[in-house]
């Protein structure tokens, strides 16, 4: 293993994941970040003059709160002096900002890091066009009531007709959507087998929320005007059938796609939080790790061909600096941004001709074994807050290890850039 100390995974926790303009459709994402930061303090009992940093990941930025990080922390309860900062790297911010932690306490920067991501997709800013723009700029140095009533004149129509937020590909201007028929289509990935993938994740969700498995992690929440208790992932179709979703029609490539609502992640608001230290420090504080974080590593692909390719190199990567293969892994959580997505990737890092060609290998990475995957629902399901999954996958991890009784532990996500992460965790 590569990283030059111990640095473990003490504990986790997360709020609820909702369908964005639902129960926390008035909140902004630091009041979700809060959530998540206050309740990890409470779960471990640490104590707040003891950590260092907090790092959280974020995409959805509200310009009143750039720093979402240091919003979420000091309205959280954490002192003053605890420094805060934000990282972006779409659906890995979250990772980014876990790793971020390692590397502080690795280069000898911090000690005790909070480390998660944040966003409120129903709080999402809704921007004037760029012509707009400059004339509201312009505008702040207008005196007087003539000057006004100059510029008024000068305001059209188009003016007003605001940029609408889209889930794409600024270079190719594809949505993500239509990036995933494409991967779908070029890797053989049918409709039949999304749906039947879909199924298969809202039922384990299901089951893992029926079965107390998600209590380890995961918050009870309430806020004003109400106080209503939230306490349950709203996404989770337990009564999904394949017979019912097989009817949808495609979302993004009409009239023949195989992408739809049903097996594609849906937007959704919510927050993580991740305590990360070295091992000698949880010694000194008496505090019981869940993990060591043992070796990871981040990929980036061609946006035209491999945009959601990134798990594929990502994991060739990190098993390659560890020296172990799939077959070592006894957990295994890939982030489901669409089905089609994880079939591919999954077909990818089985085919041998696709490790000659693109992983530099003599033979394909391996087979995963479906019996060790998403075993608690993945995000098709419990949903996908863009820069909190992160850490929602390594608690994942980490607490199947432990309920299992596994020994290493690997999750992976693709990103938007074409960029990809992987890490691998073992049971403390």
């Amino acid at each position: 293993m590569a990283l030059s100390k111990n640095i473990v995974y003490v504990d986790g926790v997360r709020t609820p994941f909702l369908r964005s303009n639902t129960d926390y459709n008035d909140l902004m994402s630091y009041q979700l970040g809060s959530f998540a930061i206050k309740g990890l303090m409470d779960k471990t009992g640490l104590d707040p003059n003891k950590v260092d940093r907090v790092i959280m990941g974020t995409t959805i930025s509200n310009v009143k709160t750039g720093n979402v990080a240091r919003e979420a922390a000091l309205s959280a309860g954490l002192p003053n002096k605890v420094a805060c900062h934000t990282v972006t790297q779409a659906c890995i911010s979250a990772n980014q900002a876990i790793t971020s932690g390692v590397e502080q306490i690795l280069a000898g920067q911090a000690e005790v890091i909070i480390a998660g991501g944040t966003d409120c997709i129903s709080d999402a800013p809704i921007l004037f066009n760029k012509p707009m723009r400059k004339k509201l700029m312009a505008a702040q140095k207008l005196k007087g009531i003539g000057e006004y009533l100059k510029f008024a004149s000068t305001l059209g129509f188009k003016d007003f007709v605001p940029e609408a937020p889209a889930v794409a590909e600024y270079t190719t201007g594809r949505t993500m959507g239509m990036d995933c028929e494409l991967l779908a289509a070029r890797y053989g990935v049918t409709r039949e087998e999304q749906d039947e993938f879909a199924v298969r994740s809202h039922q384990m969700a299901h089951q893992a929320h029926e079965n107390g498995l998600l209590k380890e992690e995961l918050l009870s929440v309430s806020f004003p005007p109400k106080f209503n208790v939230v306490d349950r992932d709203n996404g989770v179709r337990g009564d999904t059938k394949y017979d019912k979703i097989s009817k949808l029609k495609p979302a993004f490539s009409k009239p023949h796609g195989t992408i739809t609502a049903a097996n594609a992640s849906f937007l959704t608001d919510g927050a993580t939080a991740s305590l990360i230290m070295s091992e000698d420090k949880a010694k000194e504080l008496g505090l019981k790790p869940k993990a060591y974080i043992r070796e990871y590593a981040y990929s980036a692909g061609d946006l035209d061909e491999e945009l959601l390719l990134g798990p594929t190199y990502a994991v060739s990567m990190v098993l390659a600096k560890a020296g172990l293969t799939l077959e070592d892994m006894d957990v295994i959580e890939f982030h489901e941004a669409f089905a089609g997505q994880i079939l591919a990737n999954v077909k990818c890092l089985a085919s041998d001709e696709f490790a000659q060609k693109k992983l530099g290998r003599d033979k394909a990475v391996g087979q995963i074994n479906m019996d060790k995957f998403n075993k608690w629902g993945g995000s098709l399901a419990i949903g996908h807050p863009f820069g909190a999954t992160g850490s929602r996958m390594l608690a994942y991890t980490a607490n199947r290890l432990i309920k299992e009784g596994g020994r290493y532990g690997l999750f992976a996500a693709c990103a938007a850039g074409a960029h990809g992460h992987a890490m691998i965790i073992e049971r403390y």
